[in-house]
């Protein structure tokens, strides 16, 4: 039985593949104690609307590093995708945070923002504090 999302409760736990620096690597949310944490979910690459809010967030990275923060952004692409993507979008290029390939769903279900019937994630953005708390 999968736990229940709560707020003030701990963030539940993850790893998986990410396009991250030119690599794909796996990620996972141990690798981010002791820091601030905003997941931000979306449905798809390659959309019209997606590139410009994790484009605000590329624009913003350093100001989120400067306040011991990071961001990790999660669609149930393949990182593959997110490589092909970053490779094509002008916008995605300036991405320096991890993309996370979510491509089982696991994630989105966990943070309760999965669309069964289209195999991917509303948007929806969570803030994690630097004890792993939601």
């Amino acid at each position: 039985m999968e736990e229940k999302l709560e707020i003030n409760k701990a963030a539940p736990n993850f790893e998986a593949e990410a396009f991250y620096n030119n690599e794909i690597k796996k990620v996972k949310l141990s690798d981010y104690k002791g820091k601030w944490l905003v997941l931000v979910f979306y449905p798809a690459d390659f959309t019209f609307i997606c590139p410009t809010e994790l484009g605000e967030l590329a624009d913003n990275y350093e100001k989120f590093r400067d306040m011991n923060a990071d961001i990790l952004s999660i669609s149930t692409d393949t990182a593959f995708v997110h490589k092909a993507w970053h490779n094509a979008s002008s916008t995605i290029k300036k991405i320096k945070f991890p993309m996370l390939a979510d491509t089982t769903g696991k994630i989105s279900r966990s943070y309760s923002v999965y669309i069964e019937d289209e195999g991917m994630a509303l948007r929806g953005t969570f803030i994690i504090d630097p004890e792993g708390i939601l």
